[in-house]
């Protein structure tokens, strides 16, 4: 299986809703002296065949699964497993905040990979914003409708029936530059963002977040899953940035886009690395890109052939690493194919080919970009907006800075932070127009490092520096690894206290998780069966992923709801409300902890605790509040058997010891609330995977195993 280099792993700070509260009085906690041996330790990979194991066999019988709906289905009972084992606190999404918009909600794709949500041709804008009912109305409308292409119409009948009016231009804000108009060459979502504009692809995502022909006419697949055909659409032309025609696209176009992206190695490369055939190869010593599975068989057919099975490959076509490129353009601006060299390709909106919807019009750095409708675009009669127009702001000096925007009439929609709240409402448009936003696939959790050996941070043994005995962290150590003293941990922490303290009690659940990957990530292509602890259960079309991680688990009898079919409005999802936290149960599991830890010879009371480090930004922020929320629900549920130590941070510093390390033995915590997983493509193996010996986010349980 496909080991992907990660696209998105972000910390949590960056994101979080900063609210300024009082700062807690500090309270220093006592520390105890008692002599405890160290555990008896196997290797790292031994602790993560202990913890993990459970996971591991269900995850490799899903790999083996013979039709996507059985892999999907067998991949929620590994998701089901891995909450079981209590290894991560599921927390929060990306997203749930307020804001104000006159976009028609489900007229852009919003899967959570590739560049699709970022294509503006076919969205939807009002004159006016949408009040929050007529957003219900339009949402209920939407899971009435949701596949069968119908709702953009529908959408603009309910609309014309309430007094709206549709725009043919979308404005919107945007905060960093694109650093590079040259697509292939780039990783950085602020490029792809913006480029996305100006070219289409083999196949496009639409807003029911179905594939759909773009570029290519029709996709055919081998029976042997390795070889995808794609047949081009005739008369799609090649423009300049004045829009005149520089010639047809054709199937060669999308293997000169490859090899330049694989030449510039700006990361795009180690998406497709191991996806497709060949590729390892030319990015080693193996220069003859002949050898790579992407050839043109005639004008207008391309064949790409992987290097194994890939059931997710499809999902990859809305990243740019599958964006042509015009070879004649690009040779005459001096790019050289098989060089690292674009020439003066890419340089600036002049100096590239166009084959999307969009011109860019004009560029004044940190100000403005605007888009003007391409005149020869093959699908220009289904394109709803002609112009697009993207202002920067600045809202790293400025709290209100998108919503000012908004405000003036310069931008079609605004999140809201706290500050534009409060500016919203002086002007009187936040009761008459505020709507909590959709959260995204971006989950948060908590992490628990299983073998910790950093107690100051790796590159400044001054910071960040635990005030627990050399017995206290032995105690912990033998205690991390005893499943019931993990999950004693996570039922007793109050994750809605949590939550309210950074954004209120209105949006407490709404950016709340309950999974790693979200319960409706995807659906059952088909019908499926499979043995739920020995039952053969059957789970229809269209069944949500989380559906079988909760079947799973009420079949195990884990007393979570990691998915509840009435959230989102009778939708359905895994986030929105607290499934986990239970201070009865916390108390349970301790007790087991405990009666177990006691047989191996480990004393553990509430006068000799176990103590959990937990690094903080004691700033007078938040972060302070949420802390102290933390470490009283945990300590009051578990009987004061758990302390939580506070162990304070500047916030740079605080990314050192909990995100910003190489090595899984610099993990300065015993838990870390910091960092996050975005999906890489549209398969529940995107998250999963990274719990591997060689994913990404085992170095967030301290294990020092794969490479």
């Amino acid at each position: 299986m496909k080991k992907m280099t990660k696209a998105l792993c972000l910390v949590l700070a960056a994101v979080m809703m900063l609210v300024i509260f009082a700062s807690c009085g500090k309270k220093t906690d006592p520390v105890y002296k008692e002599k405890v041996a160290a555990p008896t330790l196997g290797t790292d990979q031994d602790i993560w065949d202990e913890v993990f194991g459970e996971f591991n066999a269900a995850y490799q019988k899903a790999l083996e699964a013979k039709t996507i709906s059985e892999r999907y289905a067998l991949m929620a009972v590994a998701e089901a497993k891995l909450l079981e084992a209590g290894v991560l606190v599921p927390l929060q999404a990306q997203g749930g905040n307020y804001a104000i918009s006159k976009v028609v909600p489900y007229t852009v794709a919003s899967v959570s990979w590739g560049s699709d949500s970022s294509r503006y041709h076919k969205i939807l804008v009002c004159t006016d914003p949408i009040k929050p009912a007529d957003r219900d109305e339009l949402k209920a409308l939407y899971a009435a409708n949701k596949g069968t292409g119908t709702y953009p119409e529908k959408a603009k009948a309910l609309l014309e029936s309430k007094g709206y009016k549709l725009q043919d231009s979308y404005s919107l804000a945007y905060t960093t530059d694109p650093g590079t108009f040259d697509v292939l060459s780039t990783s950085k979502a602020v490029d792809s963002d913006v480029l996305v504009q100006t070219y289409d692809g083999l196949m496009e995502y639409d807003g029911d977040n179905i594939l759909q022909p773009a570029l290519a006419e029709k996709m055919e697949v081998s029976d042997d899953g390795l070889t995808y055909t794609f047949t081009l659409r005739k008369g799609v032309k090649w423009v300049d940035s004045t829009g005149a025609e520089i010639g047809e696209l054709k199937a060669e176009d999308f293997v000169t886009g490859f090899q330049h992206m694989l030449d510039m190695k700006g990361g795009l490369e180690q998406l497709v690395s191991g996806v497709i055939a060949g590729v390892d190869g030319y990015l080693g010593d193996d220069k003859d890109f002949s050898k790579v599975g992407v050839k043109a068989t005639d004008d207008y057919t391309v064949v790409y052939t992987l290097a194994e099975v890939i059931p997710y490959f499809e999902t990859m076509l809305a990243y740019s690493p599958f964006a042509p490129l015009n070879k004649g353009y690009f040779e005459s601006k001096g790019g050289k194919l098989g060089e690292q060299t674009s020439g003066t390709y890419g340089t600036d909106k002049d100096n590239i080919a166009y084959c999307g919807p969009y011109i860019i019009d004009t560029f004044t750095a940190k100000n403005i970009i605007t888009f003007k409708a391409n005149e020869s675009y093959w699908d220009k009669d289904s394109t709803t907006v002609k112009t697009i127009n993207m202002r920067w702001v600045d809202a790293q000096s400025n709290a209100t800075a998108s919503y000012d925007l908004f405000s003036q009439g310069l931008s079609d929609g605004a999140g809201l932070n706290s500050a534009a709240v409060a500016k919203a409402k002086e002007e009187n448009k936040f009761d008459t127009y505020a709507y909590v936003s959709s959260t995204n696939a971006t989950t948060f959790p908590g992490f628990l490092n299983l073998h910790r050996r950093s107690f100051a941070n790796y590159n400044d043994e001054t910071k960040v520096v635990s005030t627990k005995t050399e017995g206290m962290k032995n105690k912990t150590q033998w205690a991390m690894l005893n499943t019931n003293f993990r999950l004693a941990l996570i039922f007793g922490f109050d994750r809605a206290s949590y939550m309210q303290a950074a954004v209120g009690e209105e949006l407490k659940y709404v950016s709340m998780v309950n999974t790693y990957t979200p319960g409706n990530f995807v659906n059952m292509p088909e019908d499926v069966t499979i043995s739920i602890n020995g039952t053969d259960t059957t789970f229809k079309k269209g069944t949500d992923f989380g559906v079988i991680v909760q079947a799973q688990i009420d079949a195990d009898g884990f007393p979570i709801t990691a998915y509840d079919p009435k959230a989102d409005g009778g939708l359905g999802s895994s986030a929105g409300y607290d499934g986990w936290y239970n201070p009865d149960k916390a108390k349970e599991y301790m007790d087991k902890a405990v009666k177990e830890l006691t047989a191996e010879g480990l004393t553990i009371t509430d006068t000799l605790p176990v103590t959990i480090d937990f690094p903080y930004t004691n700033d007078g922020s938040v972060s302070s509040s949420q802390a102290q929320i933390l470490k009283n629900s945990v300590e009051k549920a578990t009987g004061g058997r758990i302390r939580i130590n506070l162990v304070e941070a500047s916030q740079d510093d605080l990314t050192y010891a909990t995100y910003d390390y190489e090595s899984p033995t610099d993990a300065n915590y015993d838990l870390q609330l910091n960092s996050g997983w975005g999906p890489d493509y549209g398969d529940p193996s995107t998250y999963l995977d990274t719990m591997m010996p060689y994913g990404y986010m085992k170095v967030c349980y301290g294990l020092d195993i794969g490479k």
